[in-house]
């Protein structure tokens, strides 16, 4: 099949659930899209066809967003992953939504920046998304 769509039974329970104490509510199919381009199609064909989106960034949300409560399309943007513009002088960077905070800081190393937003658990080690 596709290596960017999935319904497997696992990939979809994966993409299904947070952090969050609500059940896992999986999607009817799961996408990674690698361009803007990608997710302004597969929107306009979910819109057509009335299908739920959801997107997805690393499953670390504590309040059961990603969960498709009504089925639907699970839009997984980690594949969308390149850090496109940085500005030393405005301290300005421009990400696609995968971009880790740990991808970012990579980046920025040696610039004397760095970007501190995330969580103090161990999944702040580079999971938070500096993206999306």
């Amino acid at each position: 099949g596709d290596p960017n769509v999935s319904t497997a039974s696992s990939v979809r329970e994966q993409h299904g659930h947070d952090e969050s104490m609500h059940t896992c509510a999986p999607p009817d199919a799961v996408v990674w899209p690698q361009s803007v381009e990608q997710v302004q199609e597969l929107a306009a064909l979910c819109y057509r066809c009335r299908v739920p989106m959801v997107p997805f960034g690393t499953g670390t949300g504590l309040e059961g967003g990603v969960n498709a409560v009504q089925g639907g399309v699970c839009f997984d943007l980690s594949r969308m992953d390149t850090i496109t513009e940085l500005s030393l002088e405005d301290f300005s960077v421009v990400v696609e939504p995968g971009v880790t905070r740990k991808a970012l800081n990579r980046h920025l190393r040696g610039t004397g920046l760095w970007f501190p937003v995330g969580t103090v658990d161990a999944r702040a080690s580079g999971s938070s998304w500096a993206g999306g």
